[in-house]
């Protein structure tokens, strides 16, 4: 991949800033993030950081001033979203609005969109592939499918360079606690990093599709550099299923913990299996390289 400049939204988030990691050698980066991530990651050296929303114009004029652009900055709580569905709205829909918008008046090489398993909504059949329906179950699920649908139309109508990422259960050393998706990982974490038994809701056997984020990046940079990849989606998963109970043991050999697991009602609503079918990110060339094993024995090198 030539040099490039590339704005990366919430570049200081789990995901952007791996992101900026990764690219920040050979391309001129800019970060646009307004701070409120837990993650706050520090950027690197040579790296432009913005302190500013997606929703204002200095996300437009920084839009106008790049080749590449990936949309990871996002309201990503689902609970708040539930309590809050405008300001969910407001961050998801009408900040990748502004920033598709903005791309419209651009030659813009790419356009990324993270997306989210969570447009699923509930499992109709497993591994979920892209054609899987979509009936997300929060205000948060409901904006990242429009704010797909924002961009894929962008494609359609404008014929902006979009790509869009649906990830499954991303996580990493900087991953947030409160995040639904990677929190079962950081409360087994934690849990066992103070000498108590890990909490499983339910029988342990629910399975779902977690992802490290370094396989995260070597998709979006695929996403990036694919002609093949415009106008798409893709899920982002290992395409296997990993089970509670198998996560939990995991865990605990990473530090050498061997307490009984501690077993509660199961949570309504939970949904039973969950995993990816990732042949259409297979197309591009996609292979995940790290086992959740691997994955996990990271953070206790952290």
């Amino acid at each position: 991949m030539h040099s490039q400049t590339i704005l990366i939204t919430g570049g200081l988030g789990q995901v952007g800033s791996y992101l900026t990691d990764r690219f920040c050698t050979d391309n001129k980066i800019i970060v646009l993030d307004n701070t409120s991530s837990p993650c706050r990651h520090e950027v690197p050296a040579g790296v432009q950081l913005v302190v500013g929303d997606i929703q204002g114009p200095e996300a437009v004029r920084l839009v106008e001033q790049t080749d590449v652009v990936i949309h990871t900055a996002a309201q990503i709580d689902v609970n708040r979203s539930m309590e809050q569905p405008m300001f969910d709205c407001e961050n998801n829909i009408l900040g990748t609005l502004n920033l598709l918008e903005a791309a419209r008046q651009t030659n813009l090489k790419r356009f990324v969109y993270f997306s989210s398993a969570a447009v699923y909504g509930d499992t109709i059949y497993t591994p979920i592939d892209e054609n899987h329906p979509t009936q997300p179950l929060s205000p948060y699920g409901v904006s990242k499918l429009t704010g797909e649908q924002y961009a894929l139309m962008y494609h359609r109508a404008f014929n902006l360079p979009v790509s869009v990422l649906r990830p499954f259960n991303i996580y990493s050393p900087r991953q947030d606690p409160s995040n639904p998706y990677s929190g079962v990982i950081t409360k087994f974490m934690e849990k066992v990093k103070a000498g108590q038994s890990p909490i499983i809701f339910g029988d342990g056997e629910q399975t779902r599709d977690f992802i490290s984020v370094h396989d995260i990046v070597d998709l979006v940079e695929l996403l990036v550099e694919k002609d093949e990849a415009i106008g798409k989606v893709f899920n982002a998963g290992t395409g296997k299923q990993t089970s509670v109970n198998r996560l939990a043991e995991i865990v605990q050999n990473v530090f050498d913990s061997n307490l009984p697991l501690e077993y509660q009602d199961a949570r309504t609503g939970d949904i039973r299996h969950s995993v990816a079918d990732i042949s259409a990110a297979r197309t591009l060339g996609f292979t995940p390289q790290v086992s959740l094993e691997e994955g996990l024995a990271e953070f206790a090198g952290e």
